[in-house]
This record gives C-alpha cells, sequence and structure tokens, in this order.
C-alpha cells in the first residue's frame, strides 16, 4: 500500500513543505510550496478572479485577460463559447475591457505566462463542476459498466445548469455521498458567480486549497494506506478530510512526534529531492537515464553505462530500455515533466522489440494520474510521448518556494 508523507523540511537552504507519494521507500509523486504561509495568490493553480480583457489576437483565437495590474494570462477564447461576463462593454462576442471570470489552468512556465480558461472548474473528492461544459463526463479508468451506471444516475438526479466530470474516487462512494457532493458544487457556482457581478475588476472569487489537500483528494483511496506528517495544524486538517468521505475513513491518519529525529530525516527526504532534480539516472543494470528538460521539450537518453551483456548485446539493450520505459514513467511523474516529452532509447533492431518497448512504456503510464500519451518510434528512433502541463515541473516549484522564503 502507498502512503503519504506531508512535512517541512530546509532543501539546499531553503524552507519547503513537501507532500510526498510514496510506494515503499520510493518517492513517486511529490508536491512542494512554501511553509511560511507566503504565496503569490494571483497566479495560485484553480483560483477563479474577475479578470479583464486587455487584448485580443484573432489570428491565434486567443486574448489576453488581467488578473491583476500588470498580470496578463493567455485565455484561448476559440476554445469556449459561454464565458461569465461580469462587465459587458460592447455587443461583440469578446472586446477589450470585458470582465469575465477566469480560473489559472495552468502555471506560469518559464517565460510562458499563465494560461486560464472561462469554464470554471469546482473539484470534490468525487465529481468535478464546469460552468461552461454542459456535459457529463465519466472517468476513463473506470470500467465500462461502471461508467454507464454513473452516467445513468446523475442523468437521472441531477437536472444541471452545469456539466459534470465524475471522478475515478466516486466508483467507491456510496451513491447519495456522490449526489450530495454535486448538489453542495453546484450550489458553490451559484454563489461565486452572483457575488461577482458586485465585485470589482481582479478580485479573487475562488482561492484553491493549500496544495497538500488537493494532492490528497486526487489520490485514489484503494491505493492508500497511511497519511503521516509531523505538523499538528495539517494533522487535524487531514483527519477532519478523511472523516467527510466515505472512502478514506479506512485511512490511517498519522501525527508523527518524535522531536529527536525529524520525520523528514527518516524517509531521507532532501537526498530523494536531490535526486529528483539531477540530471543522472541509475537503472538496476548498470545503465542509466539522463534528463535535459529545455525551453521547448525535454529530452531524454537511455544509456547502457555500465551495464554488461552476454554474446548478443541486442538482448540487453532489450532489459536496459525495458528497465528505462519504468523509471521513465516514474520520473516523469515524480519531476511532473509535462509538454513534449523526447526519448532516445538505446537502438533496437528487432521491430518487434521495439513494439514490446512501446507497449511496456504505456502500461507503465497508466498509473500517472495526468494524461499522458504515447507515440510510435521516429526514423530515428526516437520516441515521443506528451504530457498535459499543469503545474510548474518539481524544480521549478522548489526555485519559487525558496524565492518566497
Amino acid at each position: 500500500m502507498k502512503k503519504i508523507i506531508i512535512t517541512k523540511l530546509t532543501f539546499r537552504g531553503a524552507g519547503q513543505l513537501l507532500a510526498g507519494l510514496f510506494d515503499e521507500s520510493r518517492m513517486i509523486e511529490a508536491h512542494v510550496e512554501n511553509p511560511s504561509g507566503k504565496d503569490p495568490e494571483v497566479v495560485r493553480l484553480g483560483n477563479i478572479y474577475v479578470g479583464k480583457v486587455s487584448s485580443i489576437v484573432k489570428n491565434i483565437g486567443a486574448a489576453f485577460v488581467d488578473i491583476a495590474p500588470g498580470l496578463s494570462c493567455y485565455y484561448p477564447y476559440q476554445d469556449h463559447t459561454e464565458p461569465v461576463f461580469v462587465r459587458k462593454t460592447s455587443k461583440k462576442p469578446l472586446a477589450v475591457s470585458d470582465e469575465i471570470l477566469v480560473q489559472i489552468q495552468q502555471e506560469r512556465i518559464k517565460t510562458k505566462a499563465p494560461m486560464v480558461s472561462s469554464n470554471l472548474n469546482l473539484a470534490g473528492r468525487y465529481a468535478v463542476i464546469t460552468s461552461e461544459n454542459k456535459r457529463i463526463g465519466i472517468s476513463s479508468r473506470l470500467r465500462p459498466e461502471t461508467r454507464e451506471n454513473l452516467k445513468t444516475l446523475i442523468s437521472r438526479h441531477y437536472p444541471g445548469p452545469y456539466g459534470v466530470i465524475v471522478r475515478t474516487n466516486a466508483a467507491q462512494a456510496p451513491e447519495e455521498d456522490l449526489l450530495s457532493e454535486i448538489t453542495f458544487l453546484s450550489g458553490q457556482m451559484d454563489d461565486l458567480i452572483r457575488k461577482a457581478a458586485s465585485r470589482a475588476c481582479f478580485c479573487c472569487m475562488y482561492h484553491s486549497e493549500p496544495k497538500y489537500l488537493d494532492f490528497l483528494r486526487n489520490v485514489y483511496s484503494s491505493d492508500l494506506g497511511e497519511i503521516v506528517t509531523d505538523q499538528k495544524d495539517i494533522f487535524e486538517q487531514l483527519c477532519a478530510y478523511c472523516s467527510r468521505y466515505e472512502d478514506m475513513k479506512g485511512i490511517s491518519v498519522r501525527l508523527y512526534e518524535d522531536d529527536s529525529y525529524p520525520l523528514s530525516a527518516l524517509y531521507n527526504m532532501e537526498r530523494l529531492l536531490e535526486r529528483a532534480v539531477s540530471k543522472k539516472v541509475w537503472l538496476p543494470s548498470g545503465g542509466f537515464l539522463v534528463i535535459e528538460p529545455t525551453e521547448a521539450l525535454t529530452v531524454i537518453d537511455v544509456n547502457t553505462g555500465k551495464s554488461r551483456g552476454g554474446s548478443d548485446p541486442q538482448i540487453q539493450y532489450k532489459k536496459t530500455n525495458l528497465e528505462a520505459a519504468a523509471e521513465i514513467a516514474r520520473q516523469i511523474r515524480l519531476r511532473n515533466l509535462s509538454g513534449i516529452i523526447i526519448i532516445d532509447f538505446i537502438d533496437m533492431k528487432n521491430k518487434d522489440d521495439q513494439q514490446a518497448l512501446l507497449e511496456a512504456l504505456k502500461m507503465c503510464v497508466r498509473e500517472d494520474p495526468l494524461p499522458v500519451q504515447i507515440h510510435d518510434i521516429t526514423r530515428l528512433n526516437l520516441v515521443e510521448m506528451t504530457r498535459r502541463k499543469r503545474e510548474k515541473p518539481l524544480a521549478a516549484q522548489l526555485a519559487a518556494a525558496a524565492d518566497l522564503s
């Protein structure tokens, strides 16, 4: 069973609040934020603002929306047909100086501005309410019969006016709990839109939860056995959270109280974070990965390193590549790498071996909570994959938290 560790630590001289998901002794996902309570609220993922349209770029079907003085966000208006207008300045579908409700959908990454959406999302543990997309969507991770049953349930008992996305955790929830959460979120959306009409421009209408609570909400309860923290206030929050949900009541929440040996030291957190931001990652056979994020994409190179095979090197190449596929899936989740990822596996001549490698990689990324697409092998024997962008990469999260210390 997996466990979540939430603790404060010092990494490279800066204080961090880390929430890490562990599978035995291996950290497979990590989220960090500044522990002091300081936070650039205007760019926090999930926050909803009364934004003002500052410019429109018709040739790319996008606009820039200010959510604070001098802070513009990219808004692909061609993807949105029903924004919630707070103040309308003309009869055009969208015009400069219009004020609309927008939600931070993607954090600022390197030189790219944050991205906002007018399809407002309010998420619970079992469901998400959407203001613009009116459809009922069901998690693709659920079995077909479960998906059909849940869709029928929502259609019968929820009349709208918003869209609903049913999350994977809903499969473990009593029907009345799922419906109750949808009703609560729908009321919360009504209240938010109603209040926005009387609020000033740049007002924050919704503050997203701390990262550790958002992280916990997205973890599958069937995989989770324990949550451990050494922060008393967070412990109390976690206990209250788990007591609200039927599928979370069986999970142990423990307060670590050994002052003589910190929780971060017990799990070697600093060493694990150092490994998670280093370029080189060793494989069990002696091979290694080199992970190089760039402005446009991330490149991962697979090397034989110290690995030694028998008389047929192709057998050793296949073994190293299969090890690399499993480790790459873990590393992109741990480091929160996103966008375009190019993998240079060790060349294999056998087409069946190449196909087996692709299938193994697809299998390994299925546990990732973010959508990952594996594409074919190119003529240069490179594997192309993409992963949805949402939060900053782990290295950037660490740097941002350090800047606020």
